[in-house]
């Protein structure tokens, strides 16, 4: 899978830096049979509440050249990732991530605003180049 490969080890760095664990390369749900692969599982200790905070980020990278085909299939994939994960293990918050050019080109849009608000998407921008993140959007 090609764009696995893009990003992949480009957010996993940058998760790293972040000060992130990762715990899970993929981390896998297994539901009625059905099987889903997000690409990690993350913890950080975050010590001023002693609080051991759990994510799963899901990394789509926007490479075709239909950003609205991409959308669709990224909000799906969010959608159905996020209703499993509530089943399965309710304390993990899923991320999107998507790269930095792909949300000041296409996630900034008012109307795509809306649609990731109505949905509850969480979003983590990275950025490929310098492997960091630059925003967390709850």
């Amino acid at each position: 899978q090609m764009a696995k490969d893009l990003f992949h080890k480009h957010v996993r760095e940058a998760l790293e830096k972040d000060g992130w664990i990762i715990t899970h390369d993929p981390y896998k749900i297994r539901l009625e049979g059905v099987a889903f692969d997000i690409d990690y599982g993350a913890e950080k200790l975050i010590a001023a509440s002693k609080d051991n905070q759990k994510i799963v980020v899901e990394i789509k990278s926007f490479i075709q050249s239909s950003l609205t085909y991409e959308f669709h299939r990224a909000l799906g994939t969010f959608n159905t990732y996020e209703m499993a994960l509530e089943k399965q293990e309710p304390d993990r918050i899923l991320f999107l991530a998507i790269p930095k050019r792909v949300f000041d080109e296409f996630f900034t849009l008012s109307f795509i605003q809306e649609v990731l608000e109505r949905h509850h998407v969480k979003l983590l921008v990275f950025n490929p180049n310098n492997k960091s993140v630059e925003q967390w959007i709850r």
